[in-house]
């Protein structure tokens, strides 16, 4: 019996199955309106860094530390990786210690809370339903579980952070930590104010870019850098790499990161990951990345003004980065059902709580919508101007199953002008 060649099977050949999910979800990536304000799309240079034969390379440790023999090359795109962030971030001397091994943001932060932090320590962090992360202290994740978060919010009045406020609650609470950012705040933080509060109660100061780290690259947002003393990011977001995480430190500081993340937290890194991140990074620094998010700002900016023009109420009166949130109480629709109805108008977005929402989390009264994706396939202000109109059809006809079939084919038509990857994903 003749053995087929284990080197040369392809995934359409061994598992036809699978391959007819893949093809599935590519078609729905070229054919729906992607609003997540979390999701992009990677170059095809990044897809194929990561399915590259780095995925075969075992290397626990760190360039010139491994545990392995044979890492010599999985050491220079590590080094990649770590070089090009600094530069693509501008960081200097202030903060020169990169550490690109964690698997992703979640885990990027766990390594910061095992660095400084002992179980039952204090930190403050934006609270979940203000516009924060589930990292950030919620009781169903492991950085609320283990330790003691308090939360700080948004004023009432502006919705935007009252930072009189947290340092007041930072006095009280004493924390050993503090947290600078968010997965639903559409405005800009005040890292220098943070730091001076952090400073006056003797708290590290972290900030978690996730969502904004892109802006911070192309110089279209304020860094964090010359305050924070650790930053956080994933690298999929407004950066369009992989799925993965990062941290940037202090050199003081290098040491206790490294060894939070491996071996505290995390066994090999994914090597075909870690080169993604330093292709990702390269992509970054071509000044066409600051044009691209230039224009991811102006779409998210047109976006929520369309949608106000058309009687939505946008959270904190607009948004000054890639995302916003749009409060769904003036029409009468759950945050929840908005969702199930975008979703059949092949638009996809995410239920997201307001501040001060009454609504729960899995019911919400609003969803949350960013404009990264969507420019990233070429789409400009004008086009904004279209999505939301599809948006408002998507919410005033939820009721009606047949007209959101008639829109999905639209919406579908309508996104064809703006093809992913030409005429595959492979």
């Amino acid at each position: 019996m003749t053995i087929k060649n284990h080197f040369e099977t392809t995934l359409e050949d061994s598992d036809q199955e699978l391959f007819a999910v893949c093809e599935k979800e590519f078609a729905r990536q070229k054919n729906h309106l992607e609003l997540i304000a979390s999701e992009n799309y990677a170059s095809r240079g990044i897809l194929q860094a990561m399915g590259s034969v780095l995925t075969n390379k075992y290397a626990e440790g760190y360039p010139g530390k491994r545990y392995y023999g044979g890492c010599e090359y999985v050491d220079m795109a590590e080094d990649l990786a770590r070089e090009r962030a600094k530069k693509l971030f501008q960081v200097g001397d202030f903060i020169p210690h990169v550490n690109v091994q964690s698997h992703s943001g979640a885990q990027a932060n766990q390594a910061v809370f095992l660095a400084f932090l002992n179980p039952g320590d204090k930190y403050l962090a934006c609270s979940l339903d203000h516009g924060g992360h589930l990292t950030h202290g919620s009781p169903v994740n492991l950085s609320g579980k283990w330790f003691e978060a308090h939360h700080y919010g948004v004023s009432q009045e502006s919705e935007t952070i009252d930072m009189s406020a947290l340092r007041e609650q930072a006095k009280k609470v004493k924390p050993k930590l503090i947290i600078a950012g968010y997965s639903a705040y559409s405005q800009i933080l005040n890292f220098e104010e943070f730091r001076s509060i952090a400073d006056e109660v003797g708290a590290l100061l972290m900030v978690d870019m996730a969502h904004f780290s892109g802006l911070v690259a192309a110089g279209e947002h304020p860094s964090p850098f010359p305050h924070a003393h650790v930053v956080t990011s994933t690298t999929h977001k407004t950066l369009r790499g992989p799925r993965s995480g990062m941290i940037l430190c202090h050199a003081d500081f290098a040491k206790k990161i490294d060894s939070a993340l491996f071996p505290g937290l995390q066994g090999g890194p994914l090597m075909h990951v870690v080169a993604a991140k330093a292709l990702c990074f390269k992509e970054a620094l071509n000044p066409d990345f600051k044009i691209y998010i230039q224009n991811v700002k102006k779409n998210a900016d047109a976006m929520a003004c369309a949608l106000k023009e058309k009687g939505y109420r946008i959270v904190s009166g607009g948004t000054k980065n890639h995302l916003f949130l749009v409060d769904l109480t003036a029409q009468e629709i759950s945050g929840k059902k908005a969702e199930k109805a975008l979703d059949a108008s092949a638009i996809n977005a995410n239920r997201n709580t307001i501040p001060f929402d009454t609504k729960s989390p899995f019911v919400t009264s609003g969803i949350r919508l960013g404009t990264a994706a969507l420019t990233t396939r070429g789409m400009g202000v004008e086009d904004m101007l279209q999505v939301a109109e599809f948006i408002d059809m998507a919410i005033s006809q939820s009721h009606r199953p047949e007209s959101l079939s008639e829109l999905k084919n639209k919406v579908m038509d309508w996104s064809s002008q703006f093809p992913i990857y030409g005429a595959s994903h492979g």
